[in-house]
C-alpha cells in the first residue's frame, strides 16, 4: 500500500525559506518593518511551538481577529504548520454579522488583538472558546500575549502536522455581498491547488514582489516565493483608500503584481492618470466586474505591455476563469454595451466549468440531463481541485450548493448565471437570485446594467426588484455631474 502524501500548505513557506533565506519576505508599510523568508519561517515555527504548548492541538479551530500585519501571519502559518484550523472572518461585515459568524463557528480558542477580546467577552461572542492569545503588550488570566506564547515551546524548527489534501486546513467566511456570510471549508490541498493555479495561469515567478492590498491573497505570497508588502490602508474600505499609499510603495519597493478591487483601481487611476508603474507585470482584480473605464485608466498606468487581469471565483472556488484588459477592450466590451454580460474568460487549467439549468432547488447528483441547452443562460457549476466540498455546519447551504459527482468530487454551483460564447468562454450574466421573469423573459442584471452603463452620464447602475415575484425592474443610475 503506498503511503499517504503529507500536504501542509506551511511547507511552502519552509521550502521557499530553504531557497531563498534572505529574501525578503514581508514589508510592513505601517509598522516600519521587513522581515526575511528565513526570519518569518522561524517566527511560525516558534508561534507552532508555543501554541502546542498552551493547549492547541491539530483539527482545532481558531478564531483569528489579528490586522493584517507581523503577528497575523505569524500565526496563521505558525496555525497551519501546527495543523489547527484558522477560521478567519472579514471585519468588515460589521458586529452583529461578525458575532454570528464567529459563534456559528464554535472555534475552542481565539487569537485577537485586546479590542477584540473585549469585543467577544461584552458580546458574548464564541463562548466556546476555552484557549485565548492576546496579540498585543499585555494579556490577562488565562490569555498570555503571542510574544509570550513566542517562549513556550521547545526552540529550533517545529515539524509541521502530517496533514494530508484532504484534511481541513481553515474556515473562510464569505463576503456576504451575496447573500448571509458562510464558512467555506479550505483543506490543505484546495490551498495548494490554488497556489499552483495562480502561478500557472499568470506566470508568477519566485523572487516577484506583490503589493497585498487583499490579506487573503497576501497569505498566498511567501508559498509563492513573492515578498509581500502590505500597504497602509483600511483593508475593509479598499474603495476609500489614499492613492499616495498604493503608488508610493509600488514604486519604492518596485512591485511587480498589484491585486487590487475594482473600486481601489478606480480610485488610484482617476487620482493619478499620468502616474507610470514602470516596475509592475500584472494587475489582478476581482471581487466585481471591473468595467471598461477603470480597465482602460488602469492600463494606461501600466508600460512594457503589462496587462490588467481579472479572475473570475468565489471564497469557495477560486480563481475559475480568467481574462486580460486587452482582450476585453479589444474584443468584448463591445458586447457588455449590447447587453451580453461581462465576459470572464476561459477556464484554467484543470479546471471544469458547466451551465446547468436554472433551478432554485436543490441538486444532490450530476447528471448530464442537468446541461443547460448550448447556447442557453445557466447557473454556473465549477469543479476542480481547488473548489471547497462544503461549509461549516451549513447542510442546508451545502445541499443547494453543492453537487456530487460520480467519481467523489464535488462541485460547486456559484449562484451565478452565464453563457459560453463561440470561443468557449464564459460570460457572466448576474445573480441567479436577481434574475427578473418577465412576460417576455427572464432579465440578468449584468446585462442590463451593461447597457445602462455605457451611456456616458452614467458612472454605475443597479437594480431594485420584488423579491417575492420577481415582477419587477427597474435601474438606478448615478450620473456625473456636469
Amino acid at each position: 500500500m503506498t503511503a499517504a502524501v503529507s500536504v501542509n500548505i506551511a511547507e511552502r513557506l519552509r521550502a521557499t525559506a530553504a531557497r531563498n533565506p534572505e529574501g525578503v519576505a514581508m514589508v510592513f508599510i505601517k509598522e516600519g518593518r521587513k522581515t526575511t523568508f528565513r526570519e518569518l519561517d522561524a517566527d511560525c515555527d516558534r508561534v507552532a511551538a508555543g501554541l502546542k504548548a498552551h493547549g492547541l492541538t491539530p483539527g482545532m479551530r481558531v478564531g483569528v481577529l489579528v490586522p493584517p500585519g507581523p503577528d497575523f501571519f505569524a500565526a496563521a502559518f505558525g496555525l497551519f504548520r501546527l495543523g489547527a484550523v484558522p477560521v478567519l472572518i472579514d471585519p468588515g461585515l460589521g458586529r452583529k454579522a461578525f458575532g454570528r459568524c464567529l459563534t456559528e463557528a464554535s472555534p475552542e480558542a481565539f487569537i485577537g488583538i485586546p479590542l477584540a477580546h473585549a469585543a467577544r467577552l461584552a458580546f458574548g461572542w464564541a463562548p466556546s472558546a476555552r484557549l485565548k492569545v492576546v496579540v498585543g503588550s499585555i494579556g490577562y488570566p488565562g490569555a498570555p500575549t503571542l510574544d509570550r506564547v513566542r517562549g513556550l515551546g521547545a526552540p529550533g524548527p517545529f515539524a509541521a502536522a502530517p496533514t494530508q489534501a484532504h484534511d481541513v486546513a481553515a474556515i473562510l467566511f464569505t463576503s456576504g455581498s451575496t447573500g448571509a456570510p458562510k464558512g467555506a471549508v479550505y483543506t490543505h490541498g484546495n490551498f495548494s491547488a490554488q497556489v499552483d493555479l495562480l502561478k500557472e495561469r499568470f506566470s508568477i515567478e519566485p523572487g516577484e514582489v506583490d503589493l497585498a492590498t487583499f490579506p487573503l491573497f497576501g497569505l498566498f505570497d511567501p508559498a509563492l516565493g513573492m515578498t509581500a508588502v502590505i500597504p497602509d490602508m483600511d483593508f475593509t474600505r479598499p474603495g476609500s483608500v489614499v492613492p499616495r499609499n498604493i503608488i508610493g510603495p509600488v514604486l519604492e519597493y518596485g512591485v511587480t503584481n498589484l491585486f487590487g478591487s475594482p473600486a481601489l483601481l478606480d480610485r488610484v487611476s482617476r487620482a493619478a492618470p499620468k502616474t507610470r508603474l514602470p516596475s509592475v507585470k500584472r494587475v489582478l482584480s476581482a471581487g466585481a466586474p471591473v468595467s471598461p473605464g477603470v480597465l482602460v485608466r488602469t492600463s494606461e498606468m501600466l508600460t512594457g505591455g503589462a496587462l490588467v487581469h481579472t479572475p473570475y471565483g468565489a471564497t469557495e472556488a477560486l480563481p475559475v476563469c480568467a481574462i486580460d484588459s486587452e482582450e476585453v477592450l479589444d474584443e468584448t466590451a463591445d458586447g457588455t454595451k449590447r447587453g451580453l454580460g461581462t465576459c470572464v474568460g476561459l477556464p484554467l487549467s484543470g479546471v471544469e466549468v458547466s451551465l446547468i439549468k436554472v433551478t432554485d432547488a436543490p441538486v444532490p447528483e450530476w447528471s448530464e440531463s442537468l446541461r443547460a441547452a448550448p447556447g442557453d443562460v445557466g447557473e454556473i457549476l465549477v469543479r476542480g481541485p481547488q473548489v471547497t466540498r462544503s461549509y461549516h455546519a451549513r447542510p442546508e447551504a451545502d445541499a443547494l450548493a453543492k453537487v456530487r459527482f460520480p467519481d467523489g468530487s464535488v462541485g460547486h454551483r456559484m449562484g451565478d448565471l452565464g453563457r459560453f460564447d463561440e470561443k468557449g468562454r464564459l460570460w457572466f450574466c448576474g445573480r441567479k437570485s436577481q434574475r427578473v421573469e418577465t412576460s417576455k423573459g427572464p432579465l440578468y442584471t449584468d446585462c442590463v446594467e451593461g447597457i445602462f452603463n455605457a451611456h456616458p452620464k452614467v458612472r454605475w447602475s443597479s437594480r431594485s426588484q420584488d423579491t417575492g415575484s420577481r415582477r419587477t425592474c427597474a435601474a438606478s443610475c448615478w450620473t456625473w455631474r456636469p
